[in-house]
């Protein structure tokens, strides 16, 4: 038996905050070395450079600097991700005059993925603000573009809200939904058609393919999403940091500025550690996510 609308949600909810978890612990020192090879494109050689450069100046800390926004960014995300995804699956089944446990192609599947993420990205954005900052705050302090002193959650908080007000949490909201769009179209289609494909090989229902298969799948799709989406994604982390400094251009105005005056390449900076994060990071996400609903799913079945 189908579990009442509003419990689905909150299932959908649950799994989706203790995916969101798993991916921050398994990813968060890559995620500070892609944000700071994002802001500050030519003072790292490399990806192992930037670690190296982080953990000798700061320590194990520096790497892990941001990891409280992060897990209240990934919560809020894939909460609001899931039970959006959930909830955008039955419309769509609505739309195609499928009954309510009707199995959807991966397709539609990578379409409510897409249309999940523009509620997703707007709990998104304000918490990724706050990590960004935090991530890159040794390299502006070091810079002289701003004072010291802003280095926890609490002082970037007050800092925003006195300079900016509200509205400022919602710095690069349009490149955040520009990238959310298109990159979970790729993320949710990806992981689906993998998973299609091992139970395919496996000959079993996809969702008895075992947790190896899983891992995999979740992170193939975090690759496509990236692949696709990394220079979107650096134009927002350059906006939402050096918004610290000041008024900073929108969208396709900071786009042309880094092609122009630092080459198409400058846009791909850090991507070395997104892949390399994305596989364990995603993995687990989709891991969590699947075992957590699979179990809680479980206590309705009649």
């Amino acid at each position: 038996m189908a579990p009442h609308p509003v419990v689905q949600a909150i299932i959908d909810l649950s799994a989706g905050a203790i995916g969101g978890t798993a991916c921050v612990l398994s990813g968060q020192p890559l995620d500070t070395a892609k944000v700071k090879m994002q802001t500050f494109p030519t003072l790292y050689r490399g990806f192992v450079h930037c670690v190296s450069s982080t953990y000798r100046q700061v320590g194990l800390r520096g790497l892990y600097q941001g990891t409280t926004p992060a897990l209240m960014a990934n919560i809020a995300e894939n909460s609001v991700l899931f039970m959006s995804y959930g909830f955008c699956q039955q419309v769509i089944r609505l739309m195609a005059g499928l009954h309510n446990e009707a199995v959807l192609s991966d397709m539609q599947k990578a379409c409510a993925g897409s249309v999940a993420s523009i509620f997703s990205s707007l709990v998104l954005c304000p918490t990724e603000l706050v990590k960004c900052r935090l991530q890159a705050m040794y390299e502006m302090e070091a810079s002289g573009k701003i004072a010291n002193g802003q280095n926890t959650v609490w002082s970037v908080v007050k800092t925003v809200m006195r300079n900016d007000g509200p509205l400022g949490f919602f710095q690069g909201l349009t490149t955040t939904i520009a990238r959310e769009v298109p990159g979970y179209f790729c993320f949710f289609g990806a992981y689906e058609l993998c998973r299609s494909t091992f139970a395919d090989y496996m000959k079993c229902d996809k969702d008895d393919i075992g947790v190896a298969p899983i891992v995999f799948s979740g992170g193939f799709g975090g690759a496509c999403l990236w692949l696709v989406v990394y220079p979107m994604d650096c134009v927002k982390s350059r906006i939402q940091v050096m918004s610290m400094t000041g008024k900073q251009a929108g969208f396709f105005k900071t786009f042309m500025t880094i092609a122009r005056t630092e080459g198409v390449r400058a846009l791909y900076s850090g991507l070395t550690p997104t892949m390399v994060r994305t596989f364990p990071a995603n993995g687990a996400l989709f891991l969590g996510y699947e075992a957590s609903r699979k179990f809680m799913m479980k206590q309705f079945d009649s």
